[in-house]
């Protein structure tokens, strides 16, 4: 005996396969859709249907776009000698949100991952190594996540670059604001006594 219609079904599995979404937060999400206007269910349609018409990748940096270049890419008012290599858009975006940075990226697209199948070819080193020798970069920030992969491959492109004698620099990593060192692990400590800075 089903429980819910059909399509309701079919919307609570293709919701549960997003990131995050467990499948109550899934139920939920779908039977707000179903409980509100029709019209507002048919905007969320458009704007995901919309999506991979109206988004394509930033001919330069990889991250999204609108248009050949992204607005980053495009913009007068970023530092043209910094560069931040980052492994997907999202971490563009979470880069932003600091307000720190004024520098173009270049968007990896992944890490280099033997077991999934992935190596250098198949991300978006080749075009950073030649952007790099063509650019007036003056430094470049491997801003890869502190993972295994994300330390083999900011390790790979440290090796690729360095031949073009710019300064090549990584993110500093230690003890989030607020926490606390007893509840740190021993490499994120470790770490943080390692890029200690003067004060």
């Amino acid at each position: 005996m089903r429980i819910v219609p059909r399509a309701v079904e079919s919307l609570i599995e293709e919701l549960g396969r997003l990131p995050g979404v467990g499948p109550r937060t899934a139920e939920r999400l779908a039977f707000h859709i179903l409980k509100n206007d029709t019209s507002r269910a048919a905007a969320l349609g458009a704007a995901v249907t919309n999506l991979h018409v109206a988004v394509s990748s930033c001919q330069q940096c990889h991250n999204f776009a609108e248009a050949n270049l992204c607005d980053i890419c495009s913009s007068p008012e970023r530092d043209p000698t910094l560069l931040a290599v980052v492994e997907e858009p999202f971490d563009v975006v979470a880069i932003e949100k600091t307000g720190q940075y004024h520098g173009l990226y270049h968007v990896l697209g992944g890490v280099i991952s033997p077991i999934d199948g992935l190596g250098p070819s198949q991300l978006q080193i080749g075009s950073l190594i030649e952007r790099v020798k063509t650019g007036s970069f003056s430094e470049v920030i491997l801003a890869t996540n502190p993972s295994l992969e994300g330390e083999s491959t900011a390790m790979y492109i440290r090796q690729q670059l360095e031949p073009a004698g710019l300064s090549l620099t990584r993110l500093a990593r230690g003890l989030p604001v607020g926490g606390d060192l007893e509840y740190a692990d021993q490499v994120t400590l470790g770490r943080a006594l390692q890029g200690r800075q003067s004060f």
